[in-house]
């Protein structure tokens, strides 16, 4: 049996208030999101409903909003915003939120996309993303404004990225 170290910060509760820039990758880093073209990123099919089921999380969940994200090749980048606002959930979705922490705020977003993902793939079996993701709590506004710029900034550094070699 594996005894996993887990990447989050101990003892914090990810369910609070603040802002979270989390970068999610896929498996084996493999390019499947599109590609990047003079320093812009080129989303395919996949890369496209990946953006869309993101955009979304901020409508299924109504104490989520979405800041600024970006769509690579092989990972994603994006600012969430979690507030403690108490408003009418989307009655669509209802019945599939799960609780408002950003582990299970991650855990959905990538199991829609997964299954979504059947529906546009032969290579249905093949799996999108790694295991876990990437998380750093967002503690005041320059730290904001510096990811935002990393974030708008990622595709024309593509071939600087840590990503890329991969």
């Amino acid at each position: 049996m594996h005894n996993r170290r887990s990447m989050r910060l101990p003892d914090y509760d990810y369910s609070q208030s603040g802002v979270y820039f989390v970068t999610i990758c896929t498996y084996g880093f493999a390019r499947l999101f599109g590609r990047i073209s003079d320093g812009k990123m080129r989303l395919n099919e996949l890369g496209l409903l990946v953006e869309e089921e993101w955009t979304r999380t901020a409508i299924i969940r109504p104490t989520v909003d979405v800041d600024l994200y970006v769509v690579m090749p092989n990972h994603f980048h994006g600012l969430l915003w979690i507030s403690e606002r108490k408003s009418e959930q989307n009655p669509e979705y209802t019945a599939t939120i799960r609780s408002n922490c950003l582990g299970s705020i991650i855990a959905q977003f990538k199991s829609i996309v997964t299954k979504r993902k059947r529906g546009i793939s032969s290579a249905a079996s093949s799996p999108i993303w790694k295991r876990n993701y990437y998380d750093h709590i967002v503690r005041n506004e320059r730290s904001l404004e510096r990811i935002r710029k990393y974030i708008l900034e990622n595709p024309a550094r593509w071939s600087d990225d840590r990503f890329y070699c991969h």
